[in-house]
């Protein structure tokens, strides 16, 4: 969807200003949103791609001005709520009313370190052979979907070459409307600046793209 996550390209935000040395959390209170975000995941009752396709539906206004870890956690509560483990008078009260709804599985603190360290595989099995390889010229397609998308919208038109392919991988488009993971092969594609900014650059930028995003060019 065109939302307001797909900053990529847009002007009028200024420059982006690191900050250096930079802390893990700036308040307490992050540290905390992170714990119960880790133990809420463990659960079972959502992935990855329904968490950010709930972050993305934020109004432009909300997700451009509030804090990373207040979006998480407000994104979290939208999907609490919708599976009923928690209701909107416990948000308000900020503690239980009724009894807890049984879930797949609890985080232990034992586990968490193993747990982020062994990450997530989401490579599969694709029902088809890959259309393209390294070195082919490929246009992506210019897409707007209703749906999730990690395609960057500043690419939506342009031609680069494929450098890289990743295997086939569980593509979000589907995983995060609940439609199954539909394995997609995924290609590394590299693109002129010059040619994507209509930048006065020799740069080059590559992005990774699923398989659904590109045709022949």
């Amino acid at each position: 969807m065109n939302g307001p996550q797909d900053m990529g390209g847009m002007m009028g935000f200024g420059p982006v200003k690191p900050e250096i040395n930079e802390p893990v959390f700036h308040e307490d209170w992050e540290r905390r949103v992170l714990g119960l975000t880790l133990a809420m995941d463990a659960c079972g009752l959502w992935n990855i791609d329904i968490l950010r396709h709930t972050r993305e539906c934020f109004p432009a206004e909300i997700y451009w001005s509030v804090p990373y870890y207040d979006l998480r956690i407000e994104a979290h509560i939208k999907v609490m709520l919708a599976r009923g483990l928690v209701t909107e008078a416990e948000i308000l009260a900020g503690h239980m009313q009724v009894p807890p709804k049984p879930v797949k599985a609890v985080l232990k603190p034992e586990k968490v370190g193993p747990l982020l360290a062994k990450g997530s595989a989401y490579i599969r099995t694709a029902a088809s052979l890959p259309l393209f390889k390294a070195g082919d010229s490929v246009r992506v397609r210019n897409l707007h979907t209703q749906g999730h998308i990690r395609l960057p919208g500043y690419l939506r038109g342009k031609t680069g070459e494929v450098v890289r392919y990743h295997k086939a991988h569980v593509f979000p488009d589907s995983n995060a409307h609940g439609a199954g993971e539909n394995p997609q092969h995924l290609y590394t594609l590299r693109f002129k600046a010059r040619e994507v900014f209509d930048a006065d650059s020799d740069d080059d930028l590559q992005a990774d793209l699923f398989e659904p995003y590109l045709e022949a060019p």
